[in-house]
């Protein structure tokens, strides 16, 4: 089986998802649109076998599955566009920015009831895999918490910057971009959370987004998750999950590397991969293929991705 894929958003991470679906046995992306003229011709240069599309929607109608890689507020009409049609979906987070809209997104998609994931992109890593095996095992003993840090000298980061919509409050930021990521985690790790205060700072330029965060959630027993995430100074990017336990605590950093402490310096648990990038992807697709077919799988849900968003915008919102 060769699933046909419709993509919908040619910046970053509409292109390697491109990449990586050519690369797939099981993917076909040969349909492919964005507003931009230049990220289609930049598409194309990278994929000549695909078909940059007169329209969204002509994607869609020719593919099995459609990827939404495009900036939030317009991903639920073309999820919508999509599922009304029977297509699969896998969409990029956050599912927009208005909680009200996301939610009536869930309730109609599950009314669809078509195959559908969100693209937190170590869903199916080895790392999360392996952490929770463990803690299954009760081989860190009792959970305690997660620490999150995330600082950066800049804001987007330089691969981002063509996604200039990153640098702006209504749609973007680091906590929607890559803390989310970590919110993830830590409620496969600990389960369901809620936000207990927060202080999030933002430039005076009112149309900018969060440079700096500070914010404690906890899980209904009271086990915290606590975030330190900041922007500035020169220094290199640092993206750290440390699951605290009893026994044993697990960090992973960079969202692959995966090192473990019995008190003492942390140490790793495998190699590191030559290419992450491709590693993380490739299981993406793998576990994206089984959901396609209605089988069990590691992906991200559209409940946990709601849950997640939930999350960050009240994050986002506390900056008194």
């Amino acid at each position: 089986m060769t699933v046909k894929v419709a993509i919908i958003g040619l910046g970053i991470m509409g292109r390697r998802m491109l990449e990586h679906m050519r690369l797939h046995k099981n993917y076909q992306p040969d349909f492919i649109w964005d507003p931009n003229k230049n990220a289609c011709l930049e598409a194309i240069k990278l994929d000549p076998q695909s078909k940059i599309m007169n329209s969204a929607s002509d994607a869609i109608k020719s593919a099995d599955l459609v990827y939404l890689a495009c900036p939030p507020v317009v991903r639920k009409a073309y999820a919508l566009e999509a599922a009304s049609l029977g297509k699969s979906l896998f969409l990029e987070k956050p599912f927009g920015v208005n909680i009200e809209e996301s939610e009536d997104l869930v309730k109609k998609l599950k009314a669809y009831n078509i195959p559908v994931a969100v693209n937190f992109t170590q869903a199916a890593g080895v790392a999360l895999t392996d952490l929770l095996e463990t803690k299954k095992l009760g081989d860190m003993g009792k959970i305690l918490g997660v620490d999150i840090v995330v600082t950066y000298s800049e804001w987007p980061r330089q691969w981002q910057k063509e996604a200039d919509w990153l640098r702006f409050k209504a749609e973007g930021g680091m906590t929607r971009e890559v803390i989310s990521h970590f919110l993830f985690f830590s409620e496969r790790v600990l389960g369901p959370l809620k936000l207990i205060w927060a202080k999030t700072a933002y430039p005076q330029d009112e149309l900018l987004c969060e440079t700096d965060v500070l914010a404690r959630l906890e899980t209904n027993e009271g086990y915290p998750v606590n975030i330190l995430a900041s922007v500035g100074g020169v220094q290199p990017d640092r993206q750290e999950f440390t699951v605290k336990g009893s026994t044993k605590s697990r960090r992973i950093s960079e969202f692959y590397k995966d090192e473990e402490t019995s008190g003492d310096k942390f140490v790793s648990l495998r190699d590191e991969p030559k290419n992450p990038r491709a590693v993380s992807l490739k299981a993406q697709l793998d576990d994206l293929f089984l959901n396609i077919k209605g089988l069990p799988n590691r992906l991200a849900t559209i409940d946990e991705a709601l849950r997640v968003q939930i999350l960050v915008e009240g994050i986002l919102s506390s900056s008194k």
